[in-house]
């Protein structure tokens, strides 16, 4: 019999959903389980006893986070062979989702202990099926990186993608993230911004990339948890991502040939289709030559 059915039956990790916003977003198999563990690993105990006393749980918490994990996961993973039942959460959604816990799940299934988990919300599943793009082949990637050059380069392994790409983004970078998407992918790329998903002041900006930067560039600030879903390449943009395999060279001649332009007017149009400099386009021409 399973722990839904007859209760919890010896010692295991169990990876707890707990809500993303909406304390309302939790199972009731959740609460049984967080009621039953003998001890409740979380990333943040007070964030985690807001829950707890919400639904008048009383089980000992401990603290598992990023910090500690290397050496507080080898306390829970003794504490467990020795006959302990322990739950983990994170402050909302599912552990280990760019959240901690790999590291104790890893060591947790080594030592050969049952890893059970209890499913729950998802902030990234939750925007993505409500976002109006394709949800038949997606990709989650966590969060882009904080550097712009290493973003821009994230942001280009995708540009031809055939499916929708889904990040985690911070609010005070948000504005410049779209700004790179519009650089590398286009301003027509269809994007979603989620904000606030399942709380009171939960909005989706669907729409062009151009549109939707212009959008949260009027605001004084953007607040709140970000996802950023981007859509997948149409035919046009798959044909503009192959002009990425080609040199700044080539490319310039190609456009020269095709639009009967000059060099320079060709040079501008290679650098935006790069997201790059002209001066950084320009002297990568001249070592081509």
């Amino acid at each position: 019999m399973s722990d839904a059915e007859s209760g919890l039956t010896g010692p295991a990790l169990y990876l707890v959903g707990t809500p993303i916003g909406n304390l309302e977003d939790i199972t009731l198999r959740a609460l049984r389980v967080l009621k039953e563990v003998d001890v409740i690993a979380c990333e943040d105990t007070r964030q985690t006893q807001k829950l707890l006393n919400h639904y008048a749980i009383s089980t000992r918490t401990t603290s598992y986070h990023e910090h500690n994990e290397m050496t507080k996961s080898a306390e829970l993973v003794k504490e467990m062979q020795e006959g302990a039942s322990i739950a983990l959460v994170t402050d909302a959604g599912m552990p280990g989702i760019s959240d901690p816990g790999y590291r104790l799940i890893t060591l947790t299934i080594r030592h050969r202990v049952p890893v059970v988990p209890i499913p729950g919300a998802s902030a990234f599943l939750s925007a993505l099926v409500a976002s109006g793009l394709p949800t038949d082949s997606f990709r989650f990637s966590g969060f882009l990186p904080a550097k712009r050059g290493e973003r821009r380069a994230a942001l280009d392994a995708v540009k031809s993608s055939p499916r929708t790409q889904v990040f985690y983004e911070a609010p005070h970078r948000v504005v410049e993230a779209l700004e790179d998407v519009v650089e590398v992918l286009g301003d027509a790329r269809h994007v979603v911004v989620a904000r606030e998903v399942t709380k009171l002041h939960e909005e989706f900006l669907r729409g062009r990339a151009g549109e939707v930067l212009e959008n949260l560039k009027s605001r004084d600030a953007v607040k709140g948890e970000i996802t950023l879903l981007i859509g997948k390449a149409e035919v046009k943009d798959v044909a503009t991502a192959a002009f990425g395999r080609q040199s700044v060279r080539q490319r310039v001649e190609q456009i020269m040939a095709e639009e009967r332009v000059d060099e320079k007017a060709a040079l501008k149009k290679v650098a935006k289709e790069r997201g790059v400099s002209k001066s950084e386009a320009y002297r990568e021409l001249q070592r081509s030559k």
